[in-house]
């Protein structure tokens, strides 16, 4: 049999590593998306309590309907990091790791199917977020392409800083510093329940260094065609974020870093 032949009959094994991760957290469904479903309208609950008709954002725009483009796009990141991260982590600690490592997969292969499954996950809850809150606030994309390049995008890079945690990390409490101190500020910190408008000079200036700040004012643009920044500028920010944290990932898998040893 030759090459060619194999390749027909075996095929790769990018689409059996993709399936693994997706159905890794889509069997947990009620866990990994229902759950940020949850809190994530349990936030928009409670700030709609306090807040709405005492703030207006753009003018005339209520702060429930602000707020909602924000929740979901941190919902979709967090998951998105938490997807890869997890589940390399676990097959560390439970020694499994090796059945990805011994297969003929490139590491360009193991890039895509984490990060691709990292997307999927993180768009699935998303659409979770938006589907139950136009039951009770009917609210539809004013520049659809934005919305669903800046979801793909935020997804993907998150998705490719948790790969990175994930092959960091030897333990659940170092991938759990990552988290605390790295990826829980930089979204809160990043204009999901404010305008950085309503902010003092300073932090206006400070929030204008967070990237996280780009993904969510890119993504409110696809919302409601008015953002913060200008949309080119915030999809520049984004993009260029997006190649850094994907040559970062994939750099350290072609280097074997912390697989090999």
């Amino acid at each position: 049999m030759n090459p060619l032949q194999q390749n027909i009959k075996f095929g790769s094994g990018f689409p059996t590593l993709l399936r693994k991760e997706m159905l890794r957290f889509w069997k947990v469904s009620l866990q990994t998306v229902a759950a940020p479903v949850m809190t994530a309208l349990l936030y928009l609950l409670v700030f709609a309590q306090v807040l709405e008709g005492r703030v207006q954002v753009y003018g005339t725009l209520s702060y429930v309907s602000f707020l909602m483009p924000g929740l979901m796009m941190m919902s979709m990141m967090q998951n998105a990091f938490a997807n890869p991260s997890s589940s390399l982590i676990q097959s560390r600690i439970t020694g499994n790791l090796v059945f990805v490592l011994l297969p003929p997969l490139s590491y360009l292969e193991i890039f895509g199917a984490y990060v691709l499954a990292a997307i999927v996950r993180g768009i699935c809850v998303g659409l979770g977020i938006w589907l139950v809150a136009i039951l009770f606030m009917p609210l539809w994309p004013a520049q659809i392409l934005w919305m669903v390049l800046f979801s793909v995008m935020a997804c993907g890079i998150f998705a490719c800083l948790g790969l990175i945690a994930g092959l960091w990390s030897e333990k659940f409490d170092q991938l759990a510093l990552f988290q605390n101190f790295l990826i829980m500020p930089a979204t809160f910190l990043s204009g999901v329940f404010y305008s950085i408008h309503s902010l003092p000079p300073f932090w206006q200036a400070v929030s204008h260094w967070n990237p996280v700040f780009y993904m969510i004012d890119g993504f409110r643009y696809g919302f409601f065609g008015i953002s913060d920044v200008p949309v080119w500028h915030s999809f520049s920010v984004v993009l260029c974020f997006f190649i850094l944290t994907s040559l970062l990932a994939l750099k350290l898998l072609a280097s074997g870093y912390k697989l090999r040893t």
